[in-house]
């Protein structure tokens, strides 16, 4: 195997999944965010975003808190240190492949 095939094939496979790379790059550039800016920048429908936030929490790379804003619910989402940490070495993976 070339040692380009090599760099892709050791990316981590939880962020190398397109929709959770856009989460964690979208999520990379903020503190922390609600879940309805990541579902309007994001245009997925709000099953398949969650589903994707599970994955990523089950990882440890994003955490998810349920609060309200006065009466009403909002879902806020960081990521993780481990998260950051992750989508660090992703990236870097992703320039040693290219």
């Amino acid at each position: 195997m070339n040692q380009q095939l090599r760099a892709i094939s050791e990316l981590d496979r939880v962020i190398h999944e397109p929709g959770r790379l856009m989460i964690v790059a979208l999520l990379s550039a903020f503190k922390e965010c609600d879940f309805l800016y990541l579902l309007h920048e994001t245009e997925m429908n709000k099953g398949n975003l969650s589903s994707h936030l599970a994955r990523l929490e089950e990882a440890a790379y994003v955490e998810i808190q349920k609060t309200y804003r006065g009466k009403v619910p909002q879902t806020v989402l960081r990521l993780t240190s481990a998260g950051r940490k992750a989508f660090d070495g992703y990236r870097k993976g992703l320039k040693a492949a290219f």
